[in-house]
């Protein structure tokens, strides 16, 4: 049976009985398909596939040992409550960033079919119950359960907070997915998702925080505060029941698990809310298009007005509107952006930082000068045609290297100074800014001339495709080879600054500060000039490296 042959939710089939329960085995059977058609890909794609699934199961069958063997520990119910709230909130953002990763996730495939909401929630439900997410998310409730659980009111509790624990992350996820349908495949929904590399990265971070904070608590002791406010949000509210009953307190284990029923029949009440607007209403792109009202043009005038004259201003402009426009750009500078500021100040926090640690950021937005001719793909053939002599190719580098600079100067200048005030040792900022300014001018050095030699194309069609199909050795010499050549061109700086460390001449150290800015604005200056002449001399294999893919 096909789903355009099961009858229609709310009517009777010849057989009596509800078109809802023949929708079930339909849509299970159609999830068990997809999952199938996974392993008939390319071998490469075969492989990373099950590569995947396998270590998904071996950390799911990892945590279900560490929590039964947690069992008995005095503050493990503080450890099993947050965790469950964490997985609920990565159920939560998962269709966020990755749309595409599960695609019975998009409603909309399915407004065409003669089907109602209420009968297509519960075969969605069902089918969303299949897969390697819901079995992890099921060994870590069954574990957090076991460990909590004691007497036979905790083992009552336990067998019924397990499956809840997963409907609702389930029905979170649907309900997400389905209320950001229409959001999640327009061109904000692509940003998004190109974006989920920094929530991952930061996310990381937090983690990494977290834990050595916990270790230097002592224990986890120290989760109790949180996990007392967490234990009565769903689903954790759940897993606390489970706890409070082995503990005796009944009325609050009702209360908590309670709590839990309700958020699952409000969620699925969205979810046939969001799903029957989603089927029902029309979208932006069926109504009629009304009058087109002209654009004033007054912010790019404005912004022009700011920015130098001749080809330096509007090539300025171009650049930026790419990093606030183009996805792939916008993801790589809010990456660098947070991630250049959360390690040093990370770092500091834990008391663990230094000053020097600030140079990170430095080179985190370096990097953007790398490939520059890569961001314009195939349009590249325009700036292309306004280059025809050495000092057109200087003008161009010179003036994407500037618009970097607008944003990576005092960006540069901010993180060290934060970082400095957070460890207190002011007295290493000057040499530690001076090194980061010579470090900055380094890699803008080294990735113009890494743009003219090794130019690659970046593909629009992938949220987290970076380099074309046989490209990624270019890649990985412009840009690796390219922060090797940037550390060796600022080995001078760290070569006197080592010395006046050693030395004891510390009252010399100010000066790194101008000698580091110098020293990175003349080292830019000599690389900008270095690669002009290769870039008018290698226009078309640039052209058609960039226009690959």
């Amino acid at each position: 049976m096909s789903v355009l042959d099961t009858p229609v939710g709310g009517a009777r089939g010849r057989d009596g009985t509800s078109g809802g329960e023949g929708l079930v085995p339909v849509f299970v059977r159609l999830k068990l398909t997809l999952l199938r058609n996974g392993l008939r890909q390319s071998a490469g794609r075969k492989a990373a596939y099950i590569i995947s699934i396998v270590f998904t199961l071996l950390i799911a069958a990892s945590q279900l040992l560490g929590l039964i063997l947690m069992r008995g520990h005095a503050h493990v119910g503080a450890l099993v409550v947050l965790l469950t709230g964490v997985l609920a909130v990565g159920w939560a953002v998962m269709p966020l960033f990755f749309p595409s990763g599960d695609e019975t996730l998009d409603p909309s495939r399915l407004v065409m079919l003669p089907l109602r909401p209420r009968p297509l929630i519960a075969a969605l439900l069902a089918a969303s119950l299949v897969g390697v997410g819901p079995l992890f998310t099921l060994c870590l409730a069954v574990g957090s359960v076991f460990a909590v659980a004691h007497g036979a009111a905790g083992a009552v509790f336990a067998a019924v907070a397990a499956p809840l624990t997963l409907l609702l992350c389930v029905a979170l996820t649907r309900a997400m997915a389905t209320a950001n349908t229409r959001l999640l495949t327009s061109r904000k929904g692509r940003d998004l998702a190109v974006l989920s590399g920094l929530v991952i990265a930061v996310g990381l971070q937090v983690v990494n925080f977290g834990a050595q904070r916990l270790g230097q608590a002592g224990g986890l002791s120290a989760l109790e505060p949180a996990a007392d406010v967490v234990r009565w949000l769903p689903p954790a509210s759940a897993v606390g029941a489970v706890d409070s009953a082995s503990r005796g307190s009944y009325g609050q284990a009702a209360v908590q698990l309670l709590l839990s029923v309700a958020a699952l029949f409000a969620l699925l009440w969205l979810w046939q809310r969001s799903l029957t607007k989603l089927m029902t209403a029309p979208d932006g792109s069926t109504f009629a298009a009304g009058p087109v009202r002209a654009k004033s043009g007054r912010s790019g005038s404005r912004l022009s007005a700011l920015l130098p004259a001749g080809r330096t201003g509007p090539v300025m402009e171009r650049s930026l509107r790419y990093i606030a426009r183009d996805p792939k750009t916008k993801a790589a500078w809010v990456t660098a952006l947070a991630i250049g500021l959360i390690v040093p100040l990370f770092n500091a926090l834990q008391g663990v930082g230094s000053v020097y640690f600030s140079c990170f950021a430095a080179g985190m937005l370096g990097i953007q000068m790398y490939n520059q001719f890569g961001q314009d793909t195939s349009a590249f053939w325009m700036v292309a045609q306004t280059i025809s002599s050495t000092r057109d190719a200087y003008l161009e580098l010179r003036a994407r290297a500037l618009a970097l600079l607008l944003i990576t100067l005092p960006y540069t200048i901010v993180v060290t100074a934060a970082t400095a005030a957070v460890l207190g040792d002011w007295g290493s900022l000057p040499d530690a800014m001076g090194l980061s300014l010579a470090l900055l001018g380094a890699m803008l050095a080294t990735g113009a001339v890494a743009s003219a030699k090794f130019p690659y194309s970046i593909p629009q069609d992938g949220a987290f495709k970076s380099v074309a199909p046989g490209q990624a050795g270019l890649a990985w010499i412009s840009i690796v080879g390219g922060m090797v050549s940037a550390a060796v061109l600022c080995a001078p700086v760290i070569t006197v600054t080592i010395w006046l460390h050693a030395a004891d001449l510390e009252q010399w150290l100010w000066l790194l500060l101008p000698a580091g800015a110098v020293y990175g604005a003349l080292i830019s200056w000599a690389g900008l000039r270095f690669a002009a002449p290769r870039t008018a001399n290698r226009l078309p294999e640039i052209l058609a490296a960039v226009s690959k893919g």
